[in-house]
């Protein structure tokens, strides 16, 4: 009898523990859930407030009024203002990224802060803070976020796609600092995993050299577009679908 009344007893505290891990897991998940989604609608509202400070305008190339560029007009000052991390602006074509970049003192910070420095789960798109941002960079390289609702560089891991990068029109990469619009040509698209070392921002002759033949070793697909020692480097990088890797795209500044 006895023995049937502690099994019982166990049984009753067994099921209690098992419904108590149960609901803790279900009210962590639901918080996870609800942080997620704050934070992606936080997020989505600063880019739509930051894109008032920048102008698209469409106008015809110089000599060939039949072909048409687009011109970018970036209130830096209006940014800093808001931000004095503000570093630049960046468009991907045919993805989700289109956003102004900042840089923090380390490579932690902005990816769990979004553009107003409020924590926030998405963080937000911001450059390695090895870089100078002067004109001087072998190598500038941005991070974000692969994020669930495709914003931040949830949309990065389009250019693994065949029909994204055999597309001409994808293979531009518009990044606009003070100084100016720059266009860089992309030289070599890949996946790694996360532990491989695989970027740095400088390199002497024959560091560059082995870097380039690396990248493009690695590349899914062969751009046909050639690196030498005094062109310079725009990496982008987020983690793959489920985070086990990350997925890099480099490309060479052409103009």
């Amino acid at each position: 009898m006895k023995k049937r009344k502690i099994k019982l007893r166990y049984d009753n505290i067994l099921a209690f523990v098992i419904v108590a891990i149960c609901l803790m897991v279900l009210i962590y998940s639901s918080f996870n859930i609800i942080n997620w989604y704050i934070s992606n609608k936080k997020n989505a509202e600063i880019k739509d407030e930051l894109k008032e400070s920048i102008v698209i305008e469409e106008v015809p190339i110089e000599d060939n009024d039949d072909e048409i560029k687009e011109e970018y007009i970036i209130d830096f000052k209006e940014l800093k203002a808001k931000n004095n991390d503000t570093i630049g602006y960046i468009k991907v074509n045919n993805t989700n990224i289109d956003y102004v970049v900042v840089q923090g003192k380390d490579n932690s910070y902005y990816l769990k802060h979004n553009f107003n420095k409020e924590w926030n789960i998405s963080g937000w798109i911001f450059g390695d803070y090895r870089n100078k941002f002067d004109g001087t960079d072998k190598n500038i390289i941005i991070y974000g976020h692969n994020t669930k609702d495709n914003s931040m560089f949830g949309t990065l891991k389009n250019v693994l796609n065949e029909e994204w990068y055999k597309n001409e029109d994808n293979q531009k990469i518009v990044y606009v600092d003070e100084k100016g619009t720059h266009y860089y040509k992309i030289v070599s698209i890949y996946t790694i995993t996360k532990s491989e070392a695989f970027m740095s921002v400088e390199f002497n002759e024959n560091e560059f050299k082995e870097f380039i033949n690396s990248i493009k070793s690695r590349s899914i697909y062969n751009f046909n577009i050639e690196v030498e020692e005094n062109d310079k480097l725009l990496t982008l990088s987020s983690c793959t679908p489920g985070g086990s890797g990350r997925v890099i795209l480099h490309a060479k500044l052409i103009d």
